[in-house]
């Protein structure tokens, strides 16, 4: 990944929080019962998944020293909500993974978006970040590999246990 320039940085970085924003401002539609509500919602995410392919093409992984942390949050929440776009999923792990190596990224994230493409490949996750359902009051997660082990593979990447984290999704 080259660094971006300053004249660079100050646009993409603000592109990016302008999705983020505007991901934020529609995510309600996502689940929404009106269907073109949805349809409206992953118009939005596929558009924002394909100007991240262009910005990881032309600028690799958008890394704080390299945008700044709020941007560099954004692009991972794009990478999130690119659920129909394996590719810009599986190239963002990629880039975001040499940049964990690095140390320039979080590996909690890596970990939340890693987990994400499993479940969006049909595999099971590694570290249980992606709730399929809520059931008798109770978060069920899409299946993990090596469930007795999950909680230390939380605790590696610094996401805390996976009781505390499924408390959030408890109705009630």
């Amino acid at each position: 990944m080259t660094e971006a320039r300053q004249d660079e940085r100050d646009p993409l970085a603000r592109e990016l929080v302008a999705m983020m924003a505007e991901d934020a401002a529609s995510a309600r539609l996502a689940n929404s019962p009106d269907l073109a509500e949805q349809a409206v919602w992953r118009r939005l995410t596929a558009r924002h998944g394909d100007r991240l392919a262009e910005i990881m093409a032309e600028h690799g992984w958008p890394t704080e020293p390299t945008v700044g942390p709020e941007a560099a949050r954004a692009a991972w929440l794009i990478a999130q909500h690119a659920d129909r776009q394996l590719d810009v999923q599986r190239r963002a792990v990629a880039l975001l993974g040499e940049a964990v190596a690095r140390g320039l990224a979080s590996a909690r994230d890596l970990a939340f978006l890693q987990d994400r493409l499993a479940v969006n490949e049909g595999r099971e996750q590694r570290y249980g970040t992606q709730i399929g359902a809520v059931a008798d009051g109770r978060p069920v997660p899409w299946p993990c590999e090596d469930p007795e082990r999950l909680d230390e593979r939380r605790a590696e990447v610094g996401i805390e246990p996976f009781a505390v984290y499924t408390a959030r999704f408890s109705p009630g």
